[in-house]
């Protein structure tokens, strides 16, 4: 608002009274509104609530259709350095909850590959990309021990096993009184309960203990 005080100084000059050439940097708003008002007995010129201001088009000599902004222009620079933001990982911390990286570079975290991402793998029909990114590669806690072994010895990789989540999943249907089962394609029906997770936590212990030995 004040900067539109200048530009109608300096735009009508003389036709105001004297009493309006003062400097309305150091002036309170109430004496703004009452300067404002002599200004717009002599120009009638209503002022702006805003700071815009009835600009002319240079080329047709019309005024635009909408009044625009006018005032001082700061420019602010973002600093996002690259050396900030750059980031890999090939292992590291995982949730505690879900068997999943952790996100971010604070935390060492992995990349995200969210429900969007499945999506566009799942339309370019890349299926095996989109079995490795969703097991080994996230959260297939045997499955990812024994593809890193597998690696290291120059083997062949083993199929992927079940996901942590989905052993997430199964917990909280048990919670609501749900019996779950999965049946292969060879009939064979797998059950999760109590003997699976014993026999489990007994196979992630052996894993473990290889693992830590043939990396060492």
């Amino acid at each position: 608002v004040r900067e539109w005080f200048q530009l109608a100084l300096e735009r009508h000059g003389n036709e105001l009274p004297k009493a309006v050439h003062v400097d309305v940097k150091a002036m309170d708003l109430d004496d703004l509104r009452v300067l404002a008002n002599q200004i717009t007995a002599v120009t009638h010129e209503p002022l702006p609530i805003l700071g815009k201001e009835k600009l002319v088009d240079g080329k047709t000599g019309r005024p635009f259709d909408q009044p625009v902004t006018v005032g001082i222009l700061h420019m602010l620079k973002l600093a996002h350095l690259v050396e900030d933001k750059v980031h890999a990982r090939s292992t590291g911390p995982y949730s505690l909850v879900t068997q999943q990286p952790l996100g971010g570079k604070a935390q060492f975290g992995g990349q995200r590959f969210g429900e969007m991402e499945v999506w566009a793998l799942e339309a370019y029909g890349a299926a095996h990309t989109l079995q490795e990114m969703l097991t080994v590669k996230s959260d297939d806690v045997q499955g990812r021990v024994k593809t890193y072994e597998s690696i290291v010895k120059s083997e062949r990789i083993e199929e992927p096993g079940v996901p942590a989540s989905f052993r997430v999943l199964v917990k909280e249907l048990q919670s609501l009184g749900l019996a779950v089962e999965a049946v292969t394609d060879s009939g064979d029906v797998i059950r999760f309960g109590k003997e699976d997770d014993k026999r489990r936590n007994s196979d992630n212990r052996r894993a473990w203990t290889g693992g830590m030995t043939d990396f060492r």
